[in-house]
């Protein structure tokens, strides 16, 4: 007898106000550690609120958010909330690079503060994580100011990976990105890292040239009632 996985995020009748001309809506959505999936539909504040719901940074005005099980309502203490936090690496604008160091120190803060000198531990991971999103060996060298846009995108999706999540959550990753080729090399990028590293993810964005590179399922939520539709066609979809 086959035991059903327990998803490790699940919204169900959720509502949160954030300020905008409506609030955030997800009627029910369940989504696994090895499910991909990009969700078009949510600006910038509906996204930064999104996520701090799954962060259990906010709770829910109606609805329940669970993580791995357990009701986010639930986290009483600073290191249950950090527990929760461990399951995901976050790839957000809000993210601070720090400028004046270079690419591999930057990388390497989610794991070590010793990075000046650098343990050859360290480094070598560094340089795996660079591999892996599309880094260059010379670009690890550069400051972070130097970099592309293409360039900060990768880095940013390596810091998020850096903690060995079992779900990545990106937050409109390719907004800062000009052009349809580098909108499909990220989206190439993430894909390889889902392959390689064998982990899910949840990117909100409304890139489709992104979201056919990454070879992700693309569903759409509706704003007004919060379902979660074919992104295309429109054709009333549940997640589940």
């Amino acid at each position: 007898m086959t035991t059903a996985r327990v998803p490790l995020i699940e919204m169900r009748g959720v509502t949160k106000d954030h300020g905008g001309s409506q609030p955030l809506r997800v009627l029910a959505l369940a989504v696994s550690d090895d499910h991909r999936l990009v969700l078009s539909g949510l600006d910038r504040a509906a996204a930064e609120t999104f996520f701090h719901l799954v962060s259990g940074a906010a709770l829910p005005d109606e609805g329940r958010v669970s993580v791995d099980g357990a009701d986010t309502r639930t986290i009483r203490t600073d290191t249950e909330w950090l527990v929760s936090l461990d399951r995901f690496g976050f790839m957000t604008h809000r993210a601070a690079l720090l400028e004046s160091l270079d690419v591999a120190a930057n990388l390497a803060l989610p794991m070590t503060l010793e990075v000046e000198p650098m343990l050859p531990s360290v480094l070598r991971q560094v340089q795996g994580l660079a591999d892996d999103v599309g880094l260059t060996r010379p670009q690890l060298a550069q400051a972070v100011g130097a970099l592309d846009a293409l360039a900060r995108a990768r880095l940013h999706l390596a810091r998020a990976l850096a903690v060995r999540p079992r779900l990545l959550l990106l937050e409109h990753p390719t907004e800062g990105l000009r052009s349809d080729a580098e909108r499909e090399a990220f989206g190439h990028a993430l894909r390889h890292v889902g392959e390689h590293h064998r982990v899910g993810w949840i990117a909100l964005s409304d890139d489709a040239v992104f979201a056919r590179a990454s070879g992700a399922t693309h569903r759409r939520l509706l704003s007004s009632s919060g379902r979660i539709v074919r992104a295309r066609a429109f054709w009333p979809w549940n997640w589940t």
